[in-house]
């Protein structure tokens, strides 16, 4: 029988929504090329361009949730998972590239001012094309939220910058339609260039903290002191408590400090409970739990990440604490 909290087998293949956000991404693309052509517009040009990153960005997210589905196996024991911030990070890169081909492309027409044609029907291919995306954008975040990946989530608020990208590009157009100052249509594609820096700066971060195995949320860390708090005694503390997270994984470690004179099966029974307690407050969570006794010196004196042991005299004894260490 597989241990609470365990998901046997390989993870359900999410491939079904990169192959949309691709489809996606190869019709908006067509869509607003089009629409760009047309009118002569570089704020659609840069909005066409923009579709380009998704395209290629849809096709980084298909290669990272092919490799998240995948069961851990003898290679890769703690799973694939941060597979999806290397994808994240691609996808960040990527938008940062297209903010400044758009940026260039803009200056490039403000310094050379030409007019606007067939406006209509730029307006209207564009406006579909959006509403595609933003249809694409609310499937591809309600996934992400429900099988908590940030490959999805990424995608989706890339899809969604892409609307509101669109929605500004449709607007400054409309201006240059209403006042006749040309200049307005490159101005906007700069102010395009600015909202998809942003966007490409938030996903680099979030894939840097990922690789670099940053701690939890402050609130799944405090939670998981909650219910070491409901375990503390005189007889019972716990230290060494270290957190992080890969994709929808999350991974903890600590110390479990007892009275030495304390039946190894005693010792076993607690960290089993408390385990059990910490998996119904964090989902997917593996959790390694090192036993040792709380008379001991040498337990308080490896607190830190670089583990630090004092020789066995200060205690008056060698005995150690045993390692419990179950994937949960």
């Amino acid at each position: 029988m597989p241990a609470v909290g365990v998901t046997t087998g390989s993870r359900p293949s999410l491939t079904r929504f990169a192959w949309l956000s691709i489809g996606a991404a190869l019709t908006t693309m067509s869509m607003k090329a089009a629409a760009a052509a047309l009118t002569g517009s570089v704020g659609l040009l840069s909005d066409a361009l923009e579709s380009v990153v998704n395209l290629v960005a849809a096709l980084v997210a298909l290669f990272a949730l092919r490799a998240v589905a995948k069961a851990p196996d003898d290679q890769f024991a703690h799973g694939r998972e941060k597979a999806e911030y290397l994808s994240a990070g691609v996808e960040g890169t990527l938008i940062m590239l297209a903010a400044v081909a758009i940026g260039v492309t803009a200056v490039l027409r403000l310094l050379n001012p030409q007019p606007l044609q067939k406006l209509g029907i730029g307006l209207i291919v564009s406006t579909a094309a959006a509403l595609v995306n933003l249809a694409v954008a609310l499937v591809l975040l309600r996934a992400g939220r429900t099988h908590r990946s940030i490959t999805l989530e990424a995608d989706g608020k890339h899809l969604m910058t892409d609307v509101w990208t669109s929605a500004g590009v449709l607007v400054g157009i409309g201006l240059v339609a209403v006042t006749g100052w040309d200049a307005l249509d490159p101005i906007t594609a700069l102010c395009v260039a600015v909202n998809i820096v942003v966007t490409g700066f938030l996903l680099i971060n979030r894939s840097v903290r990922g690789l670099l195995d940053a701690s939890l949320p402050p609130d799944q860390v405090a939670t998981i002191e909650a219910v070491l708090d409901r375990y503390r005694s005189p007889e019972v503390e716990f230290h060494a408590l270290r957190t992080r997270q890969a994709g929808r994984r999350s991974f903890m470690s600590l110390h479990v400090l007892v009275p030495g004179a304390r039946s190894v099966m005693a010792a076993h029974d607690l960290v089993e409970q408390v385990e059990a307690d910490l998996h119904e407050v964090v989902e997917d969570l593996t959790i390694v739990a090192h036993v040792e006794p709380l008379e001991d010196p040498r337990s308080f004196a490896d607190d830190g990440l670089d583990r630090r042991r004092l020789p066995p005299s200060a205690s008056g004894h060698t005995a150690r604490g045993s390692d419990h260490q179950e994937p949960r």
